[in-house]
């Protein structure tokens, strides 16, 4: 089961960011989440942890967590289950071996699910986490506007937010972040990790 949507009693969302670290845009991120005094979760991809370790570093130091997004990005449900199993491995070790904490919650690449996936995920102790938003389709560029018109639209107290820190331009994603966080912080909104969201949840 992928979680897009928690039932808390409080104020809060968690904002992710997909596919990084990445050197232009990730310090950018971390910069927003720092005047907006929120935490955020990086779900990283392992070749590129390997390439940018400093700054996944960074990352956890400043508070924010960091989850496992597999090593190169398959779609999971075409590999056989070994090779699965390395993907989630490699990257749960990289970012052990950088952070000397461990992942607690797995995005699987393009949201590609299905049950071995959800075997291989639970077999780690992850949680599978998904988003409400994933038709801002940030990654594609839409305008800013856009992005911020379908968050804005899919949001509620307990919402998981899809972004891209990392891959390509990210420019519009950064500006319409930073409007968001803006907005929801003004609004009363607690800016918090997937693993606080999970905890604030009531069954």
């Amino acid at each position: 089961m992928i979680i897009h949507q928690l039932t808390i009693s409080q104020k809060a969302v968690a904002f992710t960011f997909d596919d990084g670290p990445n050197p232009l845009y990730t310090p950018q991120v971390l910069d927003i989440f720092k005047d907006a005094r929120g935490k955020a979760t990086f779900y990283m991809i392992g070749e590129q942890i390997e390439k940018y370790p400093d700054i996944a570093k960074s990352v956890h130091t400043e508070g924010h967590e960091i989850g496992n997004h597999t090593y190169s990005h398959p779609y999971l449900t075409k590999l056989s289950e070994e090779e699965r199993m390395d993907e989630l491995l490699r990257t749960q070790k990289l970012i052990k071996a950088i952070t000397g904490a461990e992942s607690r919650t797995f995005r699987p690449p393009y949201l590609d699910c299905n049950e071995q996936v959800e075997r291989a995920a639970a077999s780690f102790g992850y949680p599978v986490i998904g988003a409400v938003n994933g038709e801002a389709r940030d990654w594609e560029q839409p305008g800013v506007q856009h992005i911020i018109d379908v968050t804005l639209k899919t949001l509620q107290p307990g919402s998981i937010l899809l972004f891209h820190d990392g891959y390509g331009d990210r420019s519009q994603t950064i500006a319409a972040v930073s409007m968001l966080v803006q907005k929801l912080s003004a609004e009363g909104y607690e800016l918090v990790s997937v693993s606080e969201l999970l905890q604030m949840s009531t069954p």
